[in-house]
């Protein structure tokens, strides 16, 4: 799934509140792994850009390793 279709197809889940429990313990999980996930990739792809690339979109190369080193789970 790409980045586009990932967010409508989150917003979903996470607002699907009339479920049974369990399953509705099953799509917070899902909702909540896929989200760590994200941010794991984005944060690894934002330490490994360039300085012109940094620059391009307006973060200092000490914002952005600040920023990669925050854990998944710090939103």
């Amino acid at each position: 799934m790409t980045q586009t279709t990932l967010r409508p197809a989150l917003a979903y889940l996470d607002a699907a509140r009339n479920v049974p429990t369990l399953a509705g313990f099953a799509i917070t999980a899902a909702v909540l792994l896929t989200k760590w996930s994200i941010r794991q990739r984005t944060r690894t792809a934002l330490y490994h850009l360039s300085d012109d690339q940094l620059r391009d979109i307006g973060v200092s190369l000490d914002q952005a390793k600040t920023e990669a080193q925050r854990h998944f789970w710090q939103g």
